[in-house]
C-alpha cells in the first residue's frame, strides 16, 4: 500500500516537473537577453567615460559633437537600464508562476487563473523589455554619423 502512494506521489512530481520546465526555457531566454542588454550597457558606459576624458581638452565644433554624443549616450543608458528591469520583472514573474505550477501541482487547490495572469504579465514585461532594446539600438543606429571628410580618400591617394 505505502508503496503504491509513493508510485502516485512520484508521477504527480514527474508531471509537475514536465509542466515547469517549458516556463524554464523563457528564464533561458530572458538571462540571454539581460546577458545583451548589460553587454550594451557596458558599452556605453565605456565610451561615455572616454568622452568625458575628452571633454576637457576639445573645443569648437568637436565640443559640440561630443556633448551631443553624451546627450545620445545618456538617453541610450536610461534606455537600456529600463529594459534590464523590464527583463528582470519578467524573469521574477516567470519565478512566480514555476512556484505557483508546483503548487497547484501538488495540491488540491487550483490556480490555473492565477498562473495564466502571472504568465501574461511576464509576456508583457518582456514585450516591454524587447521593445525598449529595440528604441535603443535604433537611437545608436541613428546617433552614428560619419563626418564627411571621412568618406573621401585624401587628394593623393584619389589617383591610385
Amino acid at each position: 500500500m505505502m508503496q503504491e502512494h509513493w508510485g502516485t506521489e512520484l508521477k504527480t512530481v514527474i508531471s509537475v516537473l514536465q509542466t515547469a520546465l517549458t516556463p524554464a526555457f523563457l528564464l533561458v531566454a530572458v538571462g540571454s537577453l539581460l546577458n545583451v542588454l548589460t553587454g550594451r550597457l557596458s558599452r556605453i558606459v565605456d565610451r561615455s567615460r572616454h568622452l568625458e576624458d575628452r571633454y576637457p581638452t576639445t573645443q569648437g565644433e568637436d565640443l559640440v559633437r561630443l556633448v551631443l554624443e553624451l546627450r545620445i549616450l545618456q538617453r541610450r543608458m536610461i534606455i537600456v537600464g529600463r529594459s534590464i528591469l523590464l527583463s528582470v520583472l519578467a524573469a521574477v514573474a516567470v519565478c512566480m508562476m514555476i512556484g505557483l505550477l508546483f503548487l497547484m501541482g501538488l495540491t488540491d487547490f487550483s490556480m490555473a487563473w492565477m498562473i495564466v495572469a502571472v504568465f501574461m504579465v511576464a509576456l508583457v514585461l518582456l514585450a516591454g523589455a524587447l521593445g525598449a532594446f529595440v528604441r535603443e539600438i535604433s537611437l545608436a543606429t541613428h546617433a552614428i554619423k560619419v563626418r564627411s571628410e571621412y568618406l573621401e580618400l585624401p587628394s593623393s591617394e584619389d589617383k591610385g
